[in-house]
């Protein structure tokens, strides 16, 4: 069994800038010579997230208009007052969608669907320099 460490260095234009990894992500597969195994997609912080959509220009403008729905950014959150950031939004929704995914490789390809890429959300309310951890098991 291998473990395999690399990271994916981005730099996100502001609130729900969505990236697509998909392509990084199986760059490093190949480096790593893993042929079946699974891949751990993981942001460090607690206003990013890690998912899977179809990148297309419609979901693009879905998914930010459906996260303001469900966590309106003009509402009162508790979390300001203990930084005063106006962010309590951009934390509550990356706890919602969650920092990681793990994906399954078999034969040194990751198994995803034919419309589904893997990507990185930015929820914060300001650009940010992201460092994606990707980490690999297998043999």
């Amino acid at each position: 069994m291998v473990v395999y460490h690399d990271e994916i260095k981005i730099q996100t234009t502001g609130e729900v800038d969505i990236i697509d990894l998909t392509s990084d992500v199986q760059n490093i597969v190949n480096k790593s010579n893993i042929k079946n195994g699974l891949a751990c997609i993981f942001v460090g912080g607690s206003t990013g997230a890690i998912t899977t959509i179809e990148y297309e220009p419609g979901l693009k403008k879905d998914l930010p208009r459906t996260l303001e729905n469900i966590a309106p950014k003009n509402t009162y959150y508790n979390h300001h007052e203990t930084w005063h950031d106006d962010n309590g939004h951009s934390h509550v929704r990356a706890s919602i969608i969650g920092p990681s995914i793990t994906i399954p490789i078999r034969n040194g390809k990751l198994l995803h669907g034919t419309w589904q890429q893997i990507v990185f959300i930015e929820l914060d309310t300001r650009p940010r320099n992201r460092n994606i951890i990707v980490q690999l098991i297998g043999e």
